[in-house]
């Protein structure tokens, strides 16, 4: 993907001579952060979480980290990885939980950012793409751990039956 390469060109260049911790958010992030990997010309680390919601069905409730990083990111560079940013919630908690661990820096990098969000509580230093509020799948990104590895974004819709 083009833009993942521009991304990736952009991170080399704002870090040059730095090295960095790159941490992906699972599991939707996987195939976007591969292509931005690909074209990071430093030294870099890889790690990634899951986080997941707990609620009554499906309002999302509290947020709790069910795989945690194995890297020391204590005065390193982050930059985080997240398929899409929408209510930011989940980004939000991940960046709050990393920044009590005393990093350089943390940075945010999402393939999508949705223009029309609940509310703006975290904003991304890196964005593939802005959409629309509409439920997009494939490119890493599911629904119902479906459609994933679809090797483009499409907008799924629900058609009544």
């Amino acid at each position: 993907m083009k833009r993942a390469e521009e991304i990736g060109k952009q991170i080399t260049e704002d870090y040059k001579g730095e090295e960095v911790t790159i941490i992906g958010i699972l599991k939707g992030s996987f195939m976007f952060l591969s292509d931005v990997m690909k074209s990071i010309d430093l030294y870099t680390r890889l790690d990634f979480v899951t986080v997941q919601s707990y609620g009554n069905g499906t309002t999302s409730g509290e947020l709790r980290l069910t795989k945690d990083i194995t890297a020391d990111i204590k005065g390193k560079h982050v930059i985080l990885v997240e398929d899409i940013l929408d209510s930011g919630k989940t980004l939000k908690f991940v960046k709050d939980l990393f920044h009590e661990r005393e990093p350089a820096s943390i940075k945010v990098c999402t393939l999508l950012n949705k223009k029309v969000r609940k509310s703006e509580v975290i904003k991304a230093d890196y964005i593939g793409f802005d959409v629309d509020n509409v439920f997009v799948v494939g490119y890493g990104l599911d629904y119902a751990q479906l459609y994933r590895n679809l090797p483009y974004i499409g907008e799924l819709k629900v058609e009544a039956r």
